[in-house]
């Protein structure tokens, strides 16, 4: 059984086909944020300490940190991207104690940003480009950290699932190569949009369910994507995630501020036995309850979070009504 170890200096999250589905923060990246970009060119951070406190208070396992902008004053981001990557990885880490996934297409960036870390982070991401595997695979082994494997490779990305799951498996015998086991990889099949390509979603489950029997491998997907160009979004992610985690996958990055879809992702590990007691399913309904009496997403989840040490554990699975 796969068991994908992520660390920060003080917490442990384990990513695996038994545990809990891993939430990973995707606010901290200034790809479509204007201002966001603006202010992180400008030497602003506070957005950026906002995002870290808000998506960790409403739910986030481990937080991507992307430091993607490309500067008005000099758009080499081979020159700016590493030292603006160090400096949020130190910021972050020191603001909130969940592991931290380091999110960049510049290699040079991702090292700085290992080089910061506090722990063992998830690093993102490697694909089966060869420049990309030849820069990436070696990093992945100096530092021990376990990366993200994005199934697409030089000749782009397939709408043919059994091609993305080839590419996957190509950058899990490459990295079985330098030494790096397969538990240390979390394969992102890649999620088209629904709205492009009918099945989708179809797609999408049965890869996760090959990945995990053939491969052995955790998953992981850009969560929103499944419903992109279509009204009404977040309904359609509501459904997916519920769907994606009875195939079989693991984790994903996305927006742990929705309260719909973070309350699918809790009702999913209650029906799929990774909820003891169904404990956080409870907590997660006081969220509920807190909201409806006018509380934001994150005041409800952080009085819930201080509260329950107090009340202690009430009941089983069955013992309250959500």
């Amino acid at each position: 059984m796969a068991r994908t170890v992520i660390e920060s200096k003080s917490k442990t999250v384990v990513i695996g086909f038994d545990e809990p589905f891993c939430v990973i923060g995707e606010r901290i990246n200034p790809t479509g944020r204007k201002r966001l970009a603006a202010e992180l060119e400008a030497g602003d951070f506070s957005t950026v300490e906002a995002d870290a406190l808000e998506q960790v208070a409403c739910g986030a396992m481990v937080l991507d940190v992307n430091a993607g902008v490309v500067y008005n004053s000099n758009p080499d981001p081979n020159e700016t991207e590493p030292p603006l990557m160090r400096r949020m990885i130190e910021l972050v880490q020191g603001l909130v104690d969940v592991p931290l996934c380091i999110d960049s297409s510049v290699p040079g960036a991702l090292e700085a940003g290992l080089d910061a870390a506090e722990g063992r982070p998830l690093l993102n991401s490697v694909t089966g480009e060869e420049e990309r595997l030849e820069a990436i695979l070696p990093l992945v082994r100096k530092y021990n950290v376990p990366v993200v494997a994005i199934s697409n490779d030089d000749t782009g990305i397939s709408e043919d699932p059994e091609v993305r799951f080839a590419v996957a498996r190509k950058i899990v015998e490459r990295a079985a190569d330098h030494g790096i086991p397969a538990h240390d990889i979390v394969v992102d099949p890649l999620v088209m949009p629904v709205g492009a390509m009918a099945t989708a979603g179809r797609q999408v489950f049965a890869l996760v369910r090959k990945l995990r029997t053939e491969l052995g491998v955790n998953t992981t997907c850009g969560a929103s994507n499944i419903s992109f160009g279509l009204p009404h979004r977040h309904g359609v992610s509501m459904a997916f995630l519920p769907m994606a985690i009875g195939a079989g996958m693991t984790s994903a990055i996305m927006n742990p501020t929705r309260a719909g879809e973070m309350e699918a992702i809790h009702a999913a590990n209650l029906l799929m036995d990774h909820d003891p007691n169904g404990a956080a399913w409870i907590g997660f309904a006081r969220v509920l309850e807190s909201m409806k009496a006018g509380a934001s997403f994150a005041e409800a989840q952080a009085a819930a979070a201080a509260g329950s040490g107090r009340r202690g554990r009430r009941g089983g699975r069955r013992g309250r009504s959500a």
